[in-house]
Parts: structure tokens; sequence; C-alpha cells
């Protein structure tokens, strides 16, 4: 595994980007272009570079918030790797671009495919991929901390360090001690710790109590039209993280990702470079293809050697048959005010425990509330009538029935105009759902707390948990126009 170019990019909320560091290493470069041959692009100038890739992560051009190559829908983006397309005498595509963005800074690395470019292999085969990533993952530990937070007085000075760090961890653009290709099929018992060598990547060994805690944190996000004309849609996504204090060089830890017996298999899985074997049935189930119930169903074994900080064990999507709360949201225009109805249904295959639970529903467009006589069956309303928001707490639980209900009229009398929004005109409106619920994942996906193994000297102290939270789950006023999406929704 090799890169061909690196660069580190400074931005303040995506504006007055600058390139602090690039390096371009020259014998990766000669091998890259014979193995391209003809299909050969070269690296172009760092601004070139810089001006592609903050337009491609949609960092710049304020004024112009469609790019054709980015935003259309025929370019569908369902992979970490960027295009970065060239034009002129060099024109051409690089990649795969790969990029890390973290506060203020952007780390970009473009790693060397040992493989002709046409046909374009699939990104889950490419090693080089999954080791670039562990490499701008331990810069970014290096330049910003193991805490992740940026300090601009010591950032300078890792800036001025980071040729001489490379020299040693990254000689001639290869970096030393990545994940050997023949990894071992079972976890072993570690060799006694003067038998191994310490890899770059690890930049120290842990001391101290032995604790391994793994999180698992489930994201739904949902649109709902409440019209049998438009497809109501929900996708399901599920993160494992992991943070291992255990003693030791290459400490094995194996983590055991369990289902129910009616569960969905995980899908579109990926794991951390740092995990030794896998199934490979396991990475086969993708949410793009037809399910035909043969799918892996567990349960997922995945043996790593961890690094020191804080990571992502895997990620994986999942289809559930219903959303957790199914809304229905209905807006009549009457004179100089709007009559509201609002009714939200908890799914009984919900658990009903929530941290929090709330429902916005901002007006747009309309001059700022006047007299709002709105009634609810349960929760707390709060009134902003500065934002034109009304904002539904329905606190930790919904009521036996589970369904909580919303009537009543605004009239919209303010002295002075309210809060603009392209989209939401006339009777376009939302209603979006925040929420979280401890102890529970939609797909029932878990971490047996008994099934987490470490080989290590001392016996560790295990921390699982699971919960499920919202992002971006929409409720569109049925009787208004709304944006209809196509197919899957993109996670």
């Amino acid at each position: 595994m090799s890169v061909r170019a690196l660069w580190i990019i400074s931005h303040d909320k995506g504006e007055h980007a600058a390139i602090r560091f690039s390096r371009r290493f020259a014998t990766v470069e000669h091998r890259a272009k014979r193995l391209a041959c003809s299909s050969y692009v070269a690296v172009p100038e760092d601004n070139t570079v810089l001006k592609l890739l903050l337009t491609e992560l949609g960092q710049s051009d304020s004024d112009k918030t469609y790019v054709a190559l980015r935003d259309d829908c025929v370019h569908q983006q369902t992979s970490p790797a960027l295009e970065l397309h060239l034009e002129g005498h060099r024109k051409g595509t690089l990649w795969p671009v790969l990029t890390i963005s973290h506060g203020p800074l952007i780390l970009v690395c473009l790693p060397l495919v040992d493989a002709p470019p046409e046909p374009r292999p699939p990104l889950g085969s490419l090693l080089s991929v999954s080791q670039s990533l562990t490499l701008l993952s331990g810069l970014q530990t290096f330049l910003l901390g193991s805490g992740g937070k940026p300090d601009s007085d010591s950032l300078p000075s890792r800036l001025t360090m980071l040729p001489s760090v490379l020299l040693q961890i990254c000689p001639l653009g290869t970096p030393l001690d990545v994940p050997p290709l023949g990894a071992p099929t079972s976890p072993t018992a570690p060799n006694h710790v003067g038998n191994q060598k310490q890899p770059a990547w690890k930049t120290g060994l842990h001391r101290g109590r032995a604790v391994v805690n793994v999180a698992l944190v489930e994201t739904v996000q949902s649109t709902q039209y409440g019209n049998q004309s438009r497809q109501d849609l929900w996708d399901v996504y599920g993160i494992v993280t992991c943070k291992c204090e255990v003693e030791g060089v290459l400490p094995n830890v194996t983590v055991t990702l369990t289902l129910p017996p009616n569960g969905s298999p995980l899908q579109d899985v990926l794991v951390h470079p740092c995990v030794t074997s896998l199934d490979s049935s396991i990475l086969m189930s993708s949410s793009m293809d037809n399910f035909d119930g043969s799918a892996f169903s567990g349960p997922y074994k995945l043996p790593f050697s961890p690094p020191l900080e804080p990571f992502r064990l895997c990620s994986y999507t999942s289809q559930v048959p219903v959303p957790p709360i199914l809304g229905s949201y209905q807006l009549r225009e009457e004179v100089n005010q709007l009559h509201v109805s609002v009714s939200l249904k908890l799914h009984e295959s919900v658990k009903n425990s929530f941290e929090y639970c709330e429902a916005h529903l901002p007006f747009f467009n309309r001059a700022q509330m006047g007299i709002v006589d709105v009634k609810v069956n349960s929760g707390q309303l709060d009134v902003s009538k500065e934002k034109n928001l009304l904002v539904w707490g329905l606190g930790q639980k919904f009521p036996k029935s589970r369904e909580v209900t919303m009537e009543g009229k605004i009239s919209f009398s303010g002295p002075m105009q309210g809060p603009t929004d392209p989209l939401c005109t006339q009777l376009t409106a939302y209603i979006k759902l925040y929420f979280k619920v401890p102890d529970m994942t939609l797909s029932g996906c878990c971490v047996d707390q008994h099934s987490v193994q470490v080989y290590s000297s001392a016996k560790p102290r295990i921390i699982t948990s699971r919960e499920l939270v919202s992002k971006e789950y929409f409720i569109w006023n049925s009787t208004g126009s709304a944006p209809v999406f196509s197919g899957h929704m993109m996670l």
C-alpha cells in the first residue's frame, strides 16, 4: 500500500480555505503511471486540488448551490471515495480521493490503486483504501490530539513537525507496520510482550485498569407524506464504537453482534482496518440488492487488535418494516389563520421509554405569530412567536394508547415578518421529530456483555450500551406540496 499525495487543508466554516501542508511521492507516482499506462492522470497543482475538493465537499461557491457534476441525481454518491474531475490539458478523473474532516482541518489522501483503472475495481476490494483512512486517522490524532479538539497554539508546531513524522511512519509514500495481507483466521492469545514489536500507528501502551467500552448507536431517518400517492421512506443505520483500555502491545478483542430470531440481516457492513478476520458472507449483503432471505443473519463476530483511541469498529444498515413513529400533519388555510391538526403514533414494537422526544413545527414566509390557540392531549407546548415555531415536548413516555394529538388555530398578525425559507411556501410545511430511546435498536441488534472476549493478562471491565436516535425525521403537511424522493434515502 502506498500514497501518491497527501494534503492538510485548514478552513473557517468553509471560508478562507488554504493548504497548510502537501506532500507528493515521486516514486509512487512513477508506479501509478506505469500501472495506468494511457489512462494515467497526473496529480494537479495544489491550488487546483483545493478548488476541486472544496467544490466536491460543498465548501465553496456559496452563491452557486447547484453543481451538476456533484448534485445531479444521476451522480448519486454512494461511496466514501470522492472523484475530482480535471479540465484542460490534464483532463481526467482522480479516484479514489479520501478525506477526513474535523473542526478546522480537512485531511486528504490519494492512495495508489494497484489495479488497472478500467474496469474500476470495487472499493471494498482495495486494501489501500482502508489503510489510507487509517493513516489519515492517525495524522488527525497527531495534529488535533486524542480528544480531537483543535488547539490553535499547538497546531502550527505540529504541522512543522509533520515532514519528519512522515519520514518515519511513511517513508517514500509507504506507511510502515500496516496490517499484513494474510491476516490470521481466528483470534489467538497474544505472545509475550517482549516478542512483539510495537507498530508505528500505535503511539503508546495502556497502563492501568483494563476497561472495554462498546457502544451501539442506531439512527433512523424518515420522510413521511401522509398521502397514498407518495411513498413514505425511512432508513436505519448503526455504528458500533469502541474504547479499549487494555494492556499489551497487540491485545486481541472479539466483539459479537447478535440479532433476534426474526431480525433482518445487517447490510452494507463496513469494518475498521484493525479487524483481523471476517466471514466474507458478512460483507456480501447490500441494501442495493433484492432481499431474498438467504443473507447472513449472524452472529457477527469481529476479532480485532484495538488502537488506543476511541474508534468506529463497524457500521451497517438494516431494513425494518415500519418507522418507529408514524405521523399525520394537516394544515388548512382560513381567514388570516391556519388550522393545525397533528397525530403521532408510536409503533407497538418500540420501547415506550424516551430520554427525550420533541416535535418542532416551524412556519416560514409569514408574518410573526399572533394568537396561538392550540391544544395537545399529552406533553407540553412551547411557543416562540419570534421564530414562528411550536415546540411540542412529549416527555419520556407516550400515553397508554401510544398516540398523541395536537389541534388548534394560529393567526399570523405580528408586526414583523417571520423566518423565510425558499422551499416552504404556502402550505408546504413539515414537522421535525427529535428523539432518543435508550437500551433499544430498531433492528434488534445488540452487543451482549458476556460475548465480548479479551485476550489479555488482566481481566477487564466490560461496558456495553445501545440506543436509538432520530436524524432528519420529517412529517410533511399532506394538504400541501412536498419534496419527493425516489428509491432509498441516502445515508
